[in-house]
């Protein structure tokens, strides 16, 4: 379960933006859009969250540090070298910030345990980690690391609650890698589950969504009719998925291929079980006619996609992050798709969905509360701000959100001016 994510300094983010999932105060749609995260109530948490901004607003580069923590949490131990770069881009357009480390921090919750984990870092070190824990709501400092530019070395602390081969795992971080990640290698159990939230619980997607192949392999098992009601629930007219895996034939690729790509291909396909999707639609008279995937309209083709992730998610309780959810989807559909995370029937384990929109039609209070509305826009510094909804009070249940968001009341809006009006 996420609470709250916040980053510095990376791409066109340049002072602290903090997101959150926290409720806000409001009794509006508290049964469906809300849940209580821990046992104790301490928490209550939202179900979804819509972000809308104009494009290059910065909506893509705040999902992507997201993206950029997970990478550095799972890889920096397991598959950089001594001496690789980190994959971490710091605001360009001030000298400030351009040699300065970016920073990235999430608190979220793990076995009904609350988390605040969290790293500084540039392309040659980490220069800060720190993780909080909360058992029980007692506040624990399990790490702290910090890079002493003076010393040229690393201060540490490592808490009496953190237990294990402290300084075993300490020895064995390097610069570019992480303590948390290192220790997890070495065998931390105690570490182990907040590795796993980044590894298995966090998902990402970015606006090409999905490869078929996931939704297309529960459709070989039990899951088949889940995907199948999914489908029929969206209204796409298919009756039946047929899924044949068959081996790879170079003499399916196309005569008129260029010879270098097609030995590439050839390569990588060589001996690989190629996923053959057929979706099967009943006639006037009753007959079931098969057709190609790949000749199904492109929002089809997304949809289903989406099925497995989405199936998967509400199942096992994942925080889904996705980029330009309506994009090739009808209004209609996004709404289906924002209204499972809302469901008490279909979201039973409380999965959660951030994800970033042109759409405007589900901008109501009728799908959101006030405090599931956020904002990315971009100030005279060409630096993105991300901001919720609440900050403008709007009236509960009375104001048109839609509207008044078009009507440039909340910013995040593209200017556009004329092709004669110039500079």
């Amino acid at each position: 379960m996420l609470i709250e994510f916040s980053v510095a300094n990376f791409r066109s983010l340049r002072g602290r933006q903090t997101f959150s999932l926290m409720k806000a105060v409001g009794g509006e749609l508290v049964d469906t859009n809300t849940f209580k995260a821990l046992a104790s109530n301490e928490f209550d948490l939202l179900r979804s969250a819509a972000i809308y901004g104009p494009n290059a607003g910065g909506k893509s580069n705040f999902l992507r540090a997201l993206g950029t923590m997970k990478t550095i949490v799972l890889g920096s131990a397991a598959t950089l070298k001594p001496g690789d770069e980190l994959p971490v881009t710091p605001f360009r357009l001030s000298r400030a910030t351009r040699d300065a480390p970016s920073e990235f921090e999430v608190t979220f919750i793990v076995n009904q345990v609350r988390y605040q984990y969290g790293f500084s870092a540039s392309r040659d070190r980490i220069h800060g980690e720190w993780l909080l824990a909360f058992p029980r709501g007692r506040r624990q400092r399990w790490i702290e690391r910090t890079w002493d530019e003076n010393s040229q070395s690393y201060e540490w602390v490592l808490g009496s609650n953190l237990v294990g081969e402290k300084q075993l795992w300490q020895k064995s971080t390097r610069d570019n890698a992480l303590f948390l990640s290192t220790a997890v290698q070495l065998n931390s159990e105690q570490l182990q589950p907040i590795y796993d939230w980044f590894n298995n619980v966090l998902r990402m997607a970015n606006v090409t969504g999905w490869s078929p192949e996931f939704s297309a392999s529960l459709c070989e098992k039990n899951e088949k009719e889940q995907v199948m009601s999914f489908l029929r629930a969206a209204d796409l007219n298919i009756d039946d998925i047929v899924v044949e895996r068959k081996p790879f034939d170079p003499k399916s690729l196309p005569d008129d291929m260029p010879v270098h790509l097609r030995t590439v291909l050839e390569t990588e396909l060589k001996g690989k079980q190629l996923v053959d999707i057929k979706t099967l639609h009943r006639s006037g008279d009753g007959e079931m006619v098969p057709f190609d995937f790949k000749d199904e309209s492109d929002g089809t083709q997304k949809l289903f996609a989406f099925a497995g992730p989405w199936i998967d998610s509400l199942a096992n309780g994942y925080v889904l992050f996705i980029d330009e959810l309506h994009d090739n989807l009808h209004p209609s559909l996004v709404k289906f798709l924002v209204n499972l995370f809302h469901s008490n029937v279909t979201n039973t384990k409380n999965a959660q969905l951030i994800f970033t929109t042109h759409e405007t039609s589900i901008l109501n209070q009728g799908v959101f509360r006030r405090d599931q509305i956020w904002f990315c826009d971009k100030n005279e510094d060409q630096a993105t701000a991300l901001y919720p909804l609440t900050d403008f009070s709007p009236r509960k249940g009375r104001e048109n959100l839609e509207l008044a968001y078009l009507s440039g009341r909340y910013g995040a809006l593209p200017y556009v001016r004329s092709l004669e009006e110039g500079d």
